[in-house]
């Protein structure tokens, strides 16, 4: 690359200006790196967290729903889980982590009392109500793990991209900058020695023309001054 470089002070300065940039870019770069691997860690402790918690509210979920079908049977299940009128609701909104938009995700109408499950308390036994508890809190945990699994994908996806510009510019751009750099010095430096050298030259040959004219005036007039006498 730096041999395709003409040597002028103006690419030398231009080098200089991208140098600038690409230094001040792979900062910003690195510091933006390091926050979002520390904001990715928070992610992932919590994602750790809601997994636990989701695995948790799984096997109970699944323990009470199994209960419940042992001892009121399939139908009166099926029954009361079709009763429900007012399903859950999910929105979806987003927020920014160091520039990555990650989602928020809001639910409602996931918990709810006896009266709003709609299959009716005298018809249902305690067994039931608590399988609908534990699939509420489920179905809470999930759109929670969403949330977070979501973002931690995302954030993942931001550093790696990040680590690629940072070591293009370290390993690849910025290497390439500073040989250039230094291809342009060492011929400026040349053409300023061959030039200083050059100058020199014609100096001699100017101060060795001079000479030659001093000693042949200075012949010239001695020979004067002989036919003279």
């Amino acid at each position: 690359m730096a041999q395709d470089i003409k040597p002028t002070r103006k690419n030398l300065m231009e080098i200089e200006d991208r140098i600038e940039l690409s230094e001040r870019g792979h900062d910003t770069l690195e510091q933006k790196r390091d926050g979002l691997i520390m904001e990715f860690m928070d992610i992932l402790d919590q994602a750790q967290d809601v997994r636990e918690d989701l695995e948790a509210n799984y096997e109970t979920a699944q323990k009470k729903i199994n209960m419940a079908r042992a001892m009121e049977g399939d139908i009166s299940v099926r029954g009361a889980a079709a009763a429900l009128e007012e399903h859950p609701e999910i929105t979806v909104e987003s927020r920014n982590i160091m520039g990555v938009v990650v989602p928020q995700i809001e639910s409602s109408k996931v918990r709810k009392s006896l009266d709003e499950r709609g299959y009716g308390i005298l018809g249902t036994s305690a067994r039931i109500d608590e399988a609908a508890e534990a699939y509420e809190d489920l179905l809470q945990s999930i759109v929670l793990a969403a949330e977070v699994e979501t973002a931690m994908k995302k954030m993942l996806s931001e550093i790696e991209t990040t680590k690629r510009r940072v070591n293009a510019l370290e390993f690849k751009l910025l290497p390439e900058l500073y040989e250039g750099q230094e291809y342009i010095e060492q011929k400026l430096e040349e053409q300023e020695r061959e030039e200083i050298f050059r100058m020199k030259k014609v100096k001699a040959k100017k101060e060795e023309a001079e000479a030659e004219e001093e000693a042949e005036a200075e012949a010239e007039a001695l020979a004067e001054d002989v036919v003279a006498d």
